[in-house]
């Protein structure tokens, strides 16, 4: 009986950790999509966006199986509504990214060059920001010790983020060669691109408080 519990918790915990693995791939293929936008590279872009929908879908059928393993076969029960909360706050980081891509291709921006290189860089901490979050969450099943110290990177990037974000949204209000819409739209977009940021330091901070419940 007991070496059946351990198996089912390996599985589990196995299945736990290729979610995350989803979770984690998506900022990689949100980035590289980014970028190939950038240089008009459309049937690269059109690629990233479908690895992008076979990511969410993977990761959707990772979480009700999880979701399943946990309630008809009793797993973890003391925690088992913040393992459910953990992994229903990391989807939406995922799903984020798929929309961004979806809006990408949808209202199509111009984008001068000259915000290229800062939109790459907001991207970047953005997506560190997101692998921050992930490696905590994957902490907070090995190695609970462990994730304060990892946690705090995600504040980190959410607050080199920001920066950027605001230096953009400055520059693209201050170009009089933008159209007012174009300066409006390039906003909608960097925010909502470092709105992702914001969102990763959400799940660490609703994270934290399960590490203390854990803790008790």
């Amino acid at each position: 009986m007991a070496l059946g519990i351990l198996t089912r918790q390996i599985r589990l915990e196995k299945k736990i950790d290729e979610f995350m693995n989803a979770v984690s791939e998506s900022g990689l293929m949100f980035e590289q999509g980014l970028q190939d936008f950038l240089i008009n590279n459309q049937d690269a872009f059109d690629e990233k966006l479908q690895q992008m929908l076979n990511c969410e879908h993977r990761a959707d059928s990772l979480r009700r199986e999880i979701e399943e393993e946990l309630y008809s076969k009793t797993l973890i029960p003391e925690s088992r509504g913040d393992v459910l909360a953990l992994l229903e706050n990391s989807d939406t980081l995922l799903d984020d990214f798929k929309e961004l891509l979806w809006q990408f291709d949808i209202e199509r921006p111009s984008i001068p060059s000259e915000y290229h290189q800062e939109l790459a860089s907001l991207t970047r901490c953005v997506v560190e920001a997101v692998e921050a979050t992930v490696r905590s969450c994957r902490a907070f099943f090995k190695d609970l010790a462990s994730v304060s110290g990892i946690m705090h990177k995600v504040s980190y990037w959410e607050t080199e983020s920001d920066i950027i974000v605001t230096r953009l949204q400055r520059a693209f209000f201050q170009n009089k060669a933008l159209e007012l819409c174009q300066k409006n739209q390039l906003k909608g977009f960097a925010l909502g691109i470092a709105r992702v940021a914001d969102k990763a330091e959400d799940v660490a901070d609703r994270l934290s408080i399960y590490v203390i419940k854990r803790s008790l």
